[in-house]
């Protein structure tokens, strides 16, 4: 998938000034760098919609009960139900009233002191493109342990089961927050409950960006080596839900980039390289959006095994030019 734009009135004057592949890496960088300035902008006035919990949507009240007998009744007025209310020319049931398809319940988990609102063009991708039951969480921006997150994600996804009366979710995680729901899918039973895990900009290995922010237990859970992330390479012979990966080779949080993608030989895992955005355009991305759509809408066959075909567990990509 591939998506350009008008070229920029500024390359001409970069590919006289440069070489012709460090101009195009130059422009590349610049522009990535302008869109993320931008949306650190549009977030942070959109931050404080997103501070408080969402407002869960009230549960449908069940309908009539169904006749399952067949034999149907007669009301009053002498209007006709159950097998009496078919057609006279057939047996069948009137067919504008064919089932259709339901897919499942998505929960978007937003990244370290953030919030819901992040989501805010990815919700109305989704939407608009026939996802009706979506659900964003907020976890607390003091929250100081992947772990205790986690059993709180779990909690929420019982919950959001139970009201909706769905078996299974999708999730998509940015940045911290893809690392909380694996988690919770691989260390805490949570495959039987998530079926697509589509995780943003995610430190899989660990990141060594930032080294001041060490003083942060959360951070320190988020580089490599650390106690977290050992458990996430542990076995999982048995994890059931589908892993998508997308990561960028220009997010600024990645160190080394290749940390966000997921390398593990029992998990079903497909990795998705993004060129030319940041880290905080992942969720907000329009070609991205599409991408996660189109993850979430893929059959379970489509996944790989990490280790055993690693280089065809890279073979995907999303160019944004």
């Amino acid at each position: 998938m591939k998506v350009t734009r008008a070229v920029s009135p500024l390359l001409p004057l970069c590919q006289r000034l440069l070489p012709g592949r460090l101009a195009g890496l130059s422009l590349t960088l610049l522009k990535a760098t302008a869109l993320e300035i931008a949306i650190l902008a549009g977030h942070l006035l959109l931050y404080p919609t997103g501070i408080t919990p969402e407002r869960r949507p009230t549960p449908t009240p069940p309908g009539p009960p169904t006749d399952l007998t067949g034999a149907g009744t007669r009301t009053g007025t002498g209007t006709r139900t159950g097998a009496e209310a078919r057609t006279d020319t057939g047996d069948t049931p009137d067919a504008t009233r064919l089932p259709t398809p339901t897919r499942p319940p998505v929960v978007l988990l937003h990244g370290f002191i953030d919030n819901r609102s992040v989501f805010v063009m990815l919700r109305r991708s989704l939407a608009q493109h026939g996802r009706q039951q979506i659900e964003s969480l907020n976890y607390s921006p003091l929250t100081c342990d992947i772990r205790t997150a986690a059993e709180l994600l779990g909690r929420h996804i019982e919950e959001i089961c139970e009201r909706t009366g769905r078996h299974e979710v999708d999730i998509v995680g940015h940045s911290l927050g893809g690392l909380i729901a694996r988690y919770y899918v691989q260390c805490l039973g949570g495959d039987v409950r998530v079926r697509t895990l589509v995780t943003l900009g995610t430190p899989h290995s660990g990141t060594r960006v930032v080294p001041l922010m060490n003083a942060h237990p959360i951070v320190r859970q988020m580089r490599p080596g650390s106690g977290v992330l050992d458990e996430l390479c542990q076995p999982a012979p048995h994890c059931r839900t589908r892993f998508v990966s997308f990561w960028s080779d220009l997010d600024q949080l990645m160190d080394p980039l290749e940390t966000a993608c997921i390398e593990h030989p029992d998990l079903l895992v497909q990795n998705v390289r993004v060129s030319g955005i940041g880290h905080l355009a992942l969720p907000v991305h329009p070609a991205v959006a599409a991408g996660i759509r189109q993850a979430l809408d893929s059959e379970e066959t489509e996944a790989r095994p990490a280790a055993a075909h690693p280089a065809a567990a890279r073979a995907d990509g999303l160019t944004v030019a």
